[in-house]
């Protein structure tokens, strides 16, 4: 099996896996640094989001560091804003849904875009992701652990993108349908 057909198999699969779970169980308790840094894990709309940043970033973005940073910052405004305010977003789990749609056509399609562009995007699709969990999520630990955890699976991204930079459309096509697939698998009610 070819180099990319794996890092495809490898990233498809676990993500289709996960969109097939329902985000179930109570948040309430997420109040420490380990707990913050483990919820992005636990959350297949999160891990894609953040995996599918990176991804897109190294495959088409001519600074790639830049929409991550973007990305990381904005959820990093929206979950304050939430923990502190307990502002609800209106429309909440619908930009969620629609920013895990886009992030997934923006990977599929491998879309290119001036760096300010890039950037903006990925802040724009943040935010929701940022005050969802900012209402989950309970002290200064629990956002540095779910902070510090977006900016690894950023990294983690980054890498799987930049080996996929020269893998045929198709993979690319797949990969990107499959976070797509959880905005679809939202909707349903399953993810």
């Amino acid at each position: 099996m070819k180099t990319s057909h794996r890092w495809l198999v490898a990233t498809a699969l676990p993500l289709a896996a996960a969109a097939a779970q329902a985000h179930t169980g109570d948040h309430s308790q997420i109040s420490g640094f380990v707990d913050g840094a483990l919820h992005p894990l636990a959350g297949p709309d999160h891990l894609a989001a953040m995996l599918a940043v990176g991804i897109w970033s190294a495959m088409a973005l001519k600074r790639p560091l830049q929409a991550p940073l973007a990305f990381a910052m904005s959820l990093l405004a929206g979950a304050l804003l939430a923990m502190v305010t307990g502002w609800q977003m209106p429309a909440m789990e619908a930009a969620i849904t629609v920013s895990l749609a886009v992030l997934g056509l923006l990977v599929a399609l491998r879309l290119a875009m001036p760096p300010a562009a890039g950037a903006a995007t990925a802040a724009i699709l943040a935010f929701s992701h940022g005050a969802a969990h900012g209402l989950e999520l309970h002290g200064a630990g629990a956002l540095a652990g779910m902070v510090l955890s977006t900016a690894v699976l950023h990294g983690v991204g980054l890498a799987m993108g930049w080996k996929l930079r020269n893998a045929p459309t198709l993979a690319r096509a797949l990969l990107g349908a499959s976070v797509a697939a959880l905005a679809l698998a939202r909707i349903g009610g399953v993810a």
